[in-house]
């Protein structure tokens, strides 16, 4: 503990103890917007690897992948990455060759991921593996569990899980509780590796950055460089305050967030946000978000249930709307929304786009402009007409999520950031509408440029394309003098 915290204090950072919290990560000096809290390479991380997709072992790419040819588990795109994943990568291969073809379909990323971690271990006390203040299995060890509240189902789970990876590693004296309190550990304080626009590639363990605790309005974000984690201040963070990142989608009502992170981590909120859970304006704000519309088409106002459970009554014009009615649409939706999975799935994005267009309509009757299953949609929509290539209308559906995004996010949020993004490159690249694109790539490269910095290959290419935009426009300017 004192190692870490003479690196942390380098680093103008401190583990405290916080009543109701436990251990915390507050400042010993100020940060500001866009500057680099602290990074960490995972101690152990896995692609999303599946039977019908794999990635690469080192880097997440999924072009040129070769499977190693001797535990036939392990993908990698070229020999860099082979060689930079050898030490740990021999362990683990020389234990999965063993296995029989049908118990290697057992392993899955979470198995490989705790197997890993205990051959990490194991190369580390061996000096194979060099080790630091931030980089050593006594942080793991350090992590909270939360074993005496999980259920017994889950326990029985990962007591299986445990006994498979004994099976695997061969160490009869590895401790069986053991293994399946790491896997609490792992599922408490795994973070998912993202890309640069925050699509999923793998499951990592940042010891250090899991001392980071949660809030629903952070002052800090968690983004990712390959497999590097990153935390940036997306405020002036003064000296002596705590660093607080989100651990979920903050996109949902305060009912919905509490209830997420007490299943997923085991703990109910206190953030300023969650605290006026009941009170009038987050009733307000829960209804809008994922509650319904006044029948009036004219109306923006929202509704709350009548005294008498009868119907829903709009908090603005006064108007009725009944309860059967909602009932009714809100089934006719989930229908289609239990078809769509099947429908995105099939190949044919002309069907999928149907269907979507045919639950917004329903949507679109029931739920509040604002509501989060509208836009869930409307993504869902743009997503597919990008791939269909309808450049015009995806665009439509992109420009309709920005003012939820705007209600629903802070204002340095990355997925604001990106959503402007996609907006500017179907203006600029594809339908030629410069003056836009660079409002769009200019609100994009605000907000990423705090939360992303300005040095990746992403943020590179951003900030190029606002610069061409730019040079165009002022090229069409000039030939029109």
């Amino acid at each position: 503990m004192e190692q870490l915290q003479a690196s942390l204090q380098a680093r103008g950072l401190s583990v405290s103890n916080l009543p109701d919290k436990g251990r915390s990560l507050v400042t010993t000096k100020d940060f500001y917007p866009g500057e680099v809290i602290i990074s960490q390479e995972p101690y152990v991380f896995v692609p999303n690897n599946s039977l019908t997709e794999s990635s690469c072992d080192g880097c997440f790419s999924k072009s040129n992948l070769k499977k190693c040819s001797a535990c036939q588990v392990v993908w990698y795109c070229g020999s860099t990455c082979q060689k930079l994943e050898w030490k740990l990568h021999r362990l683990e291969c020389q234990a999965l060759a063993k296995l029989d073809k049908e118990r290697r379909k057992s392993v899955t990323p979470t198995i490989r991921m705790m197997v890993k971690l205990y051959l990490r271990r194991k190369l580390q006390s061996e000096r194979v593996i060099p080790v630091t203040a931030i980089d050593n299995y006594n942080l793991v060890e350090q992590l909270v569990s939360h074993m005496l509240d999980i259920d017994e189902k889950q326990l029985v789970l990962y007591a299986q899980m445990a006994n498979l990876v004994n099976l695997i590693l061969g160490c009869p004296d590895i401790d069986i509780k053991e293994i399946a309190e790491n896997f609490s550990k792992i599922a408490c304080n795994a973070h998912t590796i993202c890309d640069s626009e925050l699509r999923p590639l793998g499951t990592g363990l940042y010891p250090v950055i899991s001392i980071i605790n949660h809030s629903c309005l952070p002052n800090s974000v968690l983004v990712f460089e390959g497999r590097l984690a990153v935390v940036r201040a997306v405020q002036h963070i003064p000296k002596d305050a705590e660093i607080l990142i989100s651990y979920i989608e903050t996109a949902t009502s305060t009912i919905t967030r509490q209830k997420t992170l007490k299943e997923q981590y085991l703990f109910t909120c206190t953030c300023p946000c969650c605290i006026k859970v009941g009170q009038h304006d987050d009733i307000q704000e829960s209804a809008i978000l994922e509650g319904y519309r006044c029948r009036d088409n004219r109306c923006s106002g929202f509704l709350l249930r009548e005294s008498d459970d009868k119907g829903f009554v709009c908090q603005q014009c006064g108007l009725t709307r009944n309860k059967e009615e909602i009932r009714k649409k809100s089934r006719d939706i989930k229908a289609l929304l239990d078809k769509a999975p099947k429908s995105t799935s099939s190949g044919n994005p002309q069907d999928a786009m149907i269907l979507y267009k045919n639950i917004e309509k329903l949507q679109k009757e029931v739920c509040h402009p604002f509501s989060i299953s509208l836009m869930r949609t409307w993504e869902k929509l743009h997503e597919i007409l990008v791939q269909l290539e309808e450049w015009k209308e995806a665009l439509t559906f992109c420009r309709l999520t920005i003012p939820v995004y705007e209600r629903v996010y802070p204002g340095f949020h990355p997925l604001l950031g990106l959503q402007y993004y996609s907006c500017g490159k179907l203006e600029w690249l594809l339908l030629g509408e410069t003056d836009d694109a660079i409002k769009s790539l200019t609100k994009a490269v605000d907000i990423l440029r705090i939360t992303h910095g300005t040095n990746t290959p992403f943020m590179k290419e951003l900030l190029m394309k606002l610069e061409e935009a730019r040079a165009e426009a002022s090229y069409t300017l000039s030939c029109k003098e």
